[in-house]
């Protein structure tokens, strides 16, 4: 579904960001993209959608290559910024204005969404506070019906309840044919939502595995102390001792910890890229 090869892309000659960076991502689940602030995830997304265009390597989304912008691809790929833009008009104009643009766009989904975001049905745009605005083209964006879905950093500016919601929505409007990827410094905002995970830094990958796999090859536990015998790959105090990351041997079950797992992959890259290989 999203496919770079050989990727070099930099905003100057002087600093390349990413130099042959391969990526393969398959439709019938939601990616979380982790990095750092200045990683490049932006950057990265933009690609993917078109709005930058790669030095060198070959990008493949939906069988399109996004910097064409046929309007075939525009009408199977919807891509939310991070700073969104919203005209002054009503919502009953805005769905006739900007629905038509996607053959696969549900009026009822669309509005459904509203109403579980408690969005206010009668409003201008406009008028919205920055919050609800990231509700609306959020519920648009999911109600496009697209074969991929790209999300910057969609829940700033949500509440608490909100996303919580957001959780709950996206995760309904996951398809078998549909790629959701979501980009987000907020961690804890994918915990129960996401099925894959990507993790990026100092302009590589250091991470592209399912949330299965990572359960497999990582346990996330706590231990009292820490030894050089107990392999510990990360480790960070705690009430009861220390949040530990380590290689899961024994296949034991745990749960993911995004924000511990994110912290071990930065901090320590030859120890998880052993791992993994």
């Amino acid at each position: 579904m999203i496919e770079l090869t050989n990727l070099t892309f930099g905003y100057n000659q002087k600093k390349i960001l990413y130099r042959d960076l391969d990526l393969s991502l398959q439709p019938g689940s939601i990616y979380g993209l982790l990095g750092k602030n200045g990683a490049g995830k932006s950057s990265l997304l933009r690609l993917m959608g078109g709005l930058l265009y790669p030095t060198a390597g070959t990008i493949n989304v939906a069988g399109f290559t996004p910097r064409k912008r046929e309007p075939a691809f525009l009408q199977e790929m919807y891509f939310i910024p991070e700073e969104i833009y919203l005209p002054s008009v009503s919502l009953n104009r805005f769905i006739d204005t900007m629905g038509p643009f996607y053959p696969k766009f549900s009026e009822s989904q669309f509005r459904k969404y509203l109403v579980e975001f408690d969005v206010p049905p009668d409003q201008k745009l406009t008028a919205m506070s920055y919050g609800q605005k990231k509700k609306v083209i959020i519920s648009f964006g999911l109600a496009t019906n697209t074969r991929v879905l790209i999300m910057d950093e969609p829940t700033n500016g949500l509440d608490i309840p909100s996303k919580s919601q957001f959780r709950k929505i996206v995760s309904s409007a996951l398809a078998p044919e549909r790629l959701v990827l979501i980009s987000t410094h907020q961690v804890r905002d994918l915990d129960n939502l996401i099925d894959g995970i990507i993790i990026i830094d100092e302009s590589e990958i250091l991470l592209n595995h399912s949330l299965n796999h990572i359960g497999d090859r990582l346990m996330f536990s706590t231990l009292s102390s820490v030894t050089e015998a107990d392999r510990v790959l990360y480790a960070e105090p705690s009430m009861r001792g220390y949040s530990v990351v380590m290689e899961n041997l024994e296949q034991e079950d745990s749960r993911v910890d995004l924000e511990r797992l994110f912290n071990a992959v930065v901090t320590n890259r030859d120890g998880i890229k052993n791992i993994f290989r």
